[in-house]
């Protein structure tokens, strides 16, 4: 291998050198354009390299393909674009709004990923880690993530821009705070506020652990954590397709399609973050991995028991939580219309999921609209 694998976190903090700077709904933000026109995502100039090399190397050194799921593994989101066209076309565009928000709200949280402990890898594997993705996690990998997610001093990410294509595309509307609310689904904070109690949520997380207590338990919150970010991340593409569709129609939305061209940057920022952590993911899956005691495990099987539990995590209890809280968003947005119970049936007309009498969602066909 002669391609560069070895980086400073400066360099993996760099970004080009851009002809304009980005501004998102006149707020200066990451990123820029090239003398060409190009939007270019920030802090990509070595790590886009980077991440290249340290995949290449991977398949060189272990033959394997990296980690990773199809898109269709993920049903369509909800509203889908039909049923959002018709909720902003009858005059009810929050749940939208509220959608944009959330999805804004959950990027600022992105900024936690730079206070991952990260264990020794050395030690936590019996094959060589040098020149690895996964060692260049806290020199550089996370703290770029955190300021894509979140800005950094004073450039806004990817957090005020979802607020700015909301606010575009539907003239600043009155929105909540989803801070709070998102806190405590994430578990983070208890029902109403109050401090975050760290030794319980810790206390918590190692009684619901997958992997033998042999394992340092925060290399198996450190994966739990990447896998869980991955899937979202992989999953959130769906929602970028969604997002420009819907802000690109300039029939329904303001704007002029900025709202769109600004998630398209987004879109653009994100393929880093899979890119990464698909690696990282790849190269624990394929070594062995080295307990405490000295006894070693397949990585194939440690990998495998944190990636199935997550996934089914994602595509049940976590999607059904979500479903339940975008619908009473819709019911409660529709309630104030004299033909509610039409609207809600022509919503769910439009879908491919509905709720049930029995309060389960059900799949049904979705009629064309």
């Amino acid at each position: 291998m002669t391609a560069q694998v070895d980086y400073t976190p400066d360099e993996l903090l760099a970004s080009h050198d851009y002809a304009e700077p980005l501004f998102a709904g006149g707020a200066r933000c990451h990123g820029g354009f090239i003398d060409d026109g190009t939007y270019v995502s920030p802090r990509t100039k070595y790590r886009v390299p980077a991440i290249a090399a340290w995949q290449d190397q991977h398949r060189a050194t272990f033959g394997t393909e990296l980690l990773g799921l199809p898109l269709d593994t993920w049903p369509e989101p909800y509203p889908n674009l039909a049923q959002s066209r018709y909720l902003v076309q009858r005059g009810v565009p929050q749940p939208i709004i509220a959608t944009l928000t959330r999805i804004g709200t959950i990027e600022g949280f992105g900024a936690m990923i730079r206070h991952s402990r990260v264990p020794e890898l050395r030690r936590c594997f019996d094959e060589d880690v040098d020149g690895t993705a996964m060692t260049h996690l806290d020199r550089g990998l996370y703290e770029a993530h955190a300021r894509d997610e979140a800005g950094y001093e004073d450039e806004g990410g990817h957090k005020q821009m979802w607020f700015a294509a909301r606010d575009i595309a539907f003239e600043n509307p009155v929105t909540e705070d989803e801070t709070q609310r998102m806190l405590e689904r994430m578990g983070i904070t208890p029902p109403g506020g109050g401090p975050v109690d760290l030794a319980a949520m810790r206390a918590a997380a190692m009684a619901n652990r997958v992997l033998p207590d042999d394992i340092d338990f925060d290399l198996e919150s450190l994966i739990e954590r990447m896998t869980r970010l991955l899937l979202i991340e992989i999953s959130a593409f769906h929602t970028f397709a969604w997002a420009e569709a819907l802000l690109s129609d300039e029939d329904l939305v303001a704007g002029d399609g900025e709202a769109a061209r600004i998630v398209s940057y987004i879109r653009a920022d994100e393929t880093p973050h899979v890119e990464y952590l698909r690696t990282v993911l790849s190269e624990m899956r394929d070594r062995t991995f080295v307990g405490e005691s000295g006894r070693k495990y397949p990585g194939t099987e440690l990998i495998g028991r944190i990636w199935d539990r997550a996934l089914a995590d994602s595509l049940g209890s976590r999607r059904l939580d979500q479903l339940a809280v975008t619908r009473r968003e819709i019911e409660r947005a529709v309630s104030a219309l004299a033909d509610a119970d039409d609207v809600l049936a022509e919503l769910d007309a439009l879908g491919s999921i509905r709720p049930g009498d029995d309060g389960r969602w059900v799949e049904v066909t979705p009629a064309t609209s």
